[in-house]
């Protein structure tokens, strides 16, 4: 098979690994060889939540199908746990085509996110061993919070509508975001806002989307306990 081309993302306490072409797939790990290891146990678990996209993923061998093609000096969001530093390879223009994929990719992962959630309910999340964590609840309001706030660097103004349920608002704002992405991939948003700030690209936005959905289905399928 091809190889899989992955970023590395190093911090002083951790580091990630993530496949450039598969946002979503990416894993931290106290260093880049733990990272890796952490990418590719991972793969079977990306595999499943991809299963409803239609999109083929070829399952990795093992490590030797990887390669590292970029590596970025971590910061203060890598320590705090988050995969935020932009790729060169983030700039590249989405066709349409890429950007289906992309929505397709999108759609599949918030359904594994509400599937976990729903196999969770009932239950208590395992806690840290200082009885860290956040409960379930915490957990949806946290993703679908952070849904929202993405759409703003992106380049989309957006509020939910007040009058409509908690579903009807988590429906149409996830619909919100495949539009917003739509718009950016065809350059509908200015690369830069008001203030002269970058944009998030439509690249950087589906891997930090992408991630961040997967990353709080999986802490939810680790951390649940049956009562």
């Amino acid at each position: 098979m091809d190889k899989i081309d992955l970023f590395v993302e190093t911090g002083k306490k951790h580091t990630f690994a993530g496949a450039i072409d598969w946002p979503g797939w990416c894993r931290s790990g106290p260093d880049e060889a733990g990272a890796l290891a952490g990418l590719l146990a991972a793969a079977p678990r990306y595999a499943a939540a991809l299963a409803t996209s239609g999109i083929d993923f070829p399952l990795p061998p093992g490590l030797d199908a990887f390669q590292v093609v970029e590596r970025l000096p971590g910061d203060a969001n890598t320590d705090f746990g988050v995969a935020a530093k932009v790729l060169s390879s983030d700039a590249r223009p989405v066709d349409e085509a890429e950007l289906a994929r992309y929505q397709a990719m999108l759609q599949a992962f918030w359904q594994a996110f509400d599937a976990a959630a729903a196999a969770a309910l009932g239950k208590t999340l395992r806690t840290g061993p200082r009885g860290g964590g956040r409960v379930l609840e915490k957990i949806i309001s946290h993703v679908n919070e952070a849904d929202l706030a993405y759409l703003a660097p992106l380049g989309c103004k957006y509020r939910p509508p007040e009058a409509a349920s908690p579903a009807e608002q988590v429906a149409q704002l996830r619909a919100q975001a495949l539009s917003a992405l739509a718009a950016s991939a065809r350059g509908e948003y200015p690369a830069f806002g008001p203030r002269g700030g970058a944009r998030w690209t439509a690249r950087y936005y589906v891997r930090r989307v992408a991630w961040h959905l997967l990353d709080h289905a999986w802490e939810i399928e680790d951390r649940s306990l049956a009562f």
